[in-house]
């Protein structure tokens, strides 16, 4: 994780809503800096494995009664991470819904200076070719209308205000609401190495499609990048710059764990369109950020 970018900003707590996998690398990653973490998870079974970790957790389950929502201890902090995942394979439309109760739940306590969304870069699909930050997303796919609703939701938080002394005087001080949307590719990472999900045999299907994937480490690296900096919100792709096709990365992922090669669906080899490829320019640009594991080849390599 390395990051360049100079920032006078003092953090004092973060919150992470949704910490799961990436969110505890993240908490311990915060912890380590003697930064404050809150964490929650929906139930009191994995609030409970945090504090086993050393992270302080509270339940909080979405959707939930606003008023009451309002009242949870997250919005107390400085710095808000939405990590909550759209559960789209098990049938749920209400993402937005919640990140949007999320956003309003920090409006009405007025503490949270920052919100961080991480978002998924599915919502590019449909599309084809390069794709970056200002393309034109295809929402007639129910799931990247809901995606970039809930993208809506945290950016309508970035605004500016400023505290109005008692003579409501012109030399108030201002304060900056920021909000920024990390629309993270496919994880990788401890316990998440690709080879896996050829363990049960299955088929694969789009053998020339770019992979676009990122490592933990970089993602963790990411979001503290934007935890620290001082753009004014806005939306960035999180995703290493390795670009091979799904079959070469899925052969090097079954090699590194001397798996049998995987079988792909024969009438899916040849694709009518450009592949999809996300770009990463403007994030590494703007937060001057290093990637750790920019050559996703490599790393199959070296994981244990």
């Amino acid at each position: 994780m390395k990051s360049k970018q100079v920032s006078n900003k003092a953090m004092s707590s973060v919150g992470i809503v949704g910490c799961g996998w990436l969110g505890s690398a993240l908490a311990h990653q915060l912890k380590s800096q003697n930064i404050n973490v809150l964490a929650t998870r929906s139930n009191i079974d994995n609030t409970e494995q945090l504090k086993c970790q050393g992270i302080d957790a509270e339940v909080l389950s979405l959707p939930a009664e606003q008023e009451l929502l309002d009242t949870h201890a997250i919005f107390k902090q400085q710095c808000l991470v939405i990590a909550i995942t759209p559960q789209f394979r098990q049938g749920r439309v209400d993402y937005a819904d919640k990140v949007q109760q999320l956003v309003k739940s920090a409006k009405v306590a007025n503490c949270v200076e920052q919100i961080i969304l991480l978002s998924s870069s599915a919502v590019y699909n449909g599309l084809s070719g390069v794709v970056d930050e200002n393309v034109e997303l295809d929402l007639s796919a129910d799931k990247v209308a809901i995606l970039k609703d809930a993208e809506q939701a945290v950016l309508n938080f970035n605004r500016h205000s400023f505290n109005k002394n008692i003579d409501n005087q012109s030399n108030d001080k201002q304060i900056n609401k920021n909000a920024y949307v990390l629309r993270l590719a496919g994880l990788v990472g401890p316990n998440r190495h690709p080879g896996k999900f050829l363990l049960n045999g299955r088929m694969l299907n789009s053998p020339q499609a770019i992979v676009n994937l990122i490592h933990q480490h970089d993602a963790v690296g990411l979001i503290h990048a934007l935890l620290m900096t001082d753009l004014s919100g806005g939306i960035f792709n999180g995703v290493s710059a390795t670009q091979v096709t799904k079959k070469q990365y899925y052969q090097a992922a079954a090699s590194a764990l001397n798996l049998p090669m995987p079988n792909f669906e024969e009438n899916d080899l040849i694709s009518v369109s450009a592949p999809k490829i996300v770009s990463g320019k403007k994030t590494k640009e703007a937060l001057t950020y290093t990637f750790s594991h920019d050559d996703l080849l490599t790393w199959l390599e070296q994981v244990e």
